[in-house]
């Protein structure tokens, strides 16, 4: 039996809707694994992909900006395996988007969640912008449409048959 098996029949009686929305709110998955998963797993609508990917993505987004900071502040204080975790996340973060946030501000962090690759969408941008003390409403904005670019992208490369993966190996 393979890892996927007892995930999907667990999920067998879910709705596809839900569990394209799920899965664009998890980290490191968003909408680059929800759009393929939704169109090409389950044969639902681009379009409907699309929206419930974007949607799913930007939940969490509201509850990361106003938590994540008195959240990692107090598990930090209780707990030295926290403390390492959240120094590493906000470091990161902070590395990964100083140059071009200084400089370009609202246009940078679109452009990061836009770029539908691995650790560079609505959570980590969600980050970058607390790191670097993002009014709400500017990051929400930058943040939702880099979303939005992000999910038209995987879905044409997802309707395309183009895999990300492929480009890359071929290429090497």
């Amino acid at each position: 039996m393979d890892f996927a098996t007892p995930i999907i029949e667990l999920l067998a009686g879910v709705p596809h809707w839900i569990i394209v929305t799920f899965l664009a709110m998890v980290p490191v998955v968003e909408l680059r694994g929800a759009i393929p998963v939704g169109i090409g797993l389950f044969g639902m609508n681009p379009l409907t992909v699309l929206v419930l990917s974007v949607v799913g993505n930007m939940l969490p987004v509201a509850i990361i900006f106003y938590f994540l900071d008195p959240v990692s502040k107090f598990l930090s204080k209780h707990s030295k395996l926290f403390a390492k975790f959240f120094d590493w996340l906000f470091s990161r973060a902070e590395k990964k988007g100083k140059q071009n946030i200084e400089r370009y501000k609202d246009l940078a962090l679109m452009v990061f969640v836009a770029i539908p690759l691995p650790l560079t969408g609505a959570w980590t941008g969600t980050v970058i912008a607390l790191v670097f003390g993002y009014p709400f409403k500017n990051a929400f904005i930058s943040i939702l449409l880099g979303v939005i670019i992000a999910g038209i992208i995987v879905t044409v490369l997802t309707m395309t048959g183009v895999h990300v993966w492929d480009l890359f190996t071929s290429a090497v």
